[in-house]
């Protein structure tokens, strides 16, 4: 922060081998410590951040040696991440898988990936406070705040790209678990409606289905049928935000607990059966060439006892 009456002046700094491949949006939270998303994507809009003395858009990708002209900007002394001890205990209990490259966790529901919209802390924040060894340390997908479940953290740039490409083709198979309304149908086994996100409805911003839209394709597959519900195994193929819940939405068969996009009245009634959160649970994913010795990884999280008592309950009407 610069001293009273003296005025901040412009940078320009060298993108290292660690940050090869970033996202200019991310790039930037890391040089300009405390600034808000909302300033940061505007200086970038307006062209006061430039890389290679060009304009970029927040997508843009940075490589080892580009130039990046950061603005001049009076920024807030940043407040150190406070984190718990139950959140501590939480995220300790919750490793599925650690190596040199990758760290895998079982995300409860109510705890969100990052910081934002009136939250302070998330995993990742936390993470970065309670593991100051991880230097490198990135989601390398996200997680609703509600949905629980499988989350994949990277150690370093080179990881966080390999999973990215993994993730832009078919060769990732995630599987989630959905608790939806009636009976589904024998023959839907996929949902392919494209997807658009943040449309504003009634002040909140929502994906909804739109013809023009990004072509999205999620499968599914029948589990458990209840008199009043069916479990679902839901794979998406494509990684749109809220893809699973949309897509299940659209099918007419809403998952149970979900407050955005689902049924009031259904809620309502698993309410009475026990169910007081999102029923949707990210339970297993295979990513190919990241295990030992280049094999596939698997890693499973085993169903949340809440959303297995839920399921027993229907099972004894």
């Amino acid at each position: 922060m610069s001293e009273d009456g003296d005025k901040p002046s412009a940078r320009l700094v060298s993108v290292d081998a660690q940050h090869d491949g970033q996202r200019i949006d991310n790039y930037l939270r890391t040089q300009l410590k405390g600034a808000p998303k909302s300033l940061i994507y505007r200086i970038v809009r307006t062209g006061e951040v430039r890389v290679n003395k060009g304009r970029v858009k927040a997508d843009t990708r940075v490589k080892t040696g580009d130039v990046v002209r950061l603005p001049p900007l009076r920024l807030s002394e940043e407040v150190p991440v406070q984190v718990g001890d139950g959140l501590e205990r939480t995220l300790r209990d919750a490793v599925l898988h650690e190596d040199e490259r990758l760290l895998v966790l079982n995300k409860p529901a109510g705890l969100a990936v990052h910081a934002g919209s009136g939250v302070k802390v998330g995993v990742i924040e936390a993470l970065r406070v309670l593991r100051p060894e991880l230097t490198g340390i990135e989601l390398a997908h996200r997680l609703d705040r509600e949905t629980s479940g499988v989350l994949v953290l990277t150690k370093d740039r080179p990881t966080l790209a390999a999973v990215h490409t993994l993730l832009q083709g078919d060769t990732v198979k995630k599987q989630y678990f959905a608790l939806v309304r009636g009976r589904w149908p024998d023959g839907l086994r996929e949902v392919t409606a494209p997807l658009e996100k943040n449309t504003l409805r009634g002040g909140e911003r929502v994906v909804e289905v739109r013809g023009d839209g990004k072509p999205s394709r999620t499968l599914f597959r029948v589990v458990e049928q209840f008199a009043e519900a069916c479990l679902v195994e839901a794979s998406p193929v494509t990684g749109r935000t809220h893809q699973i819940r949309v897509h299940a939405t659209h099918a007419d068969h809403p998952i149970a607990g979900d407050a955005k996009y689902g049924d009031p009245e259904f809620d309502r009634l698993l309410k009475t059966r026990g169910l007081g959160r999102l029923f949707l649970h990210a339970a297993k994913i295979a990513l190919p060439e990241l295990g030992a010795h280049g094999r596939t990884l698997r890693v499973e999280a085993p169903l949340p006892s809440e959303l297995s008592a839920v399921l027993q309950r229907l099972r004894e009407r």
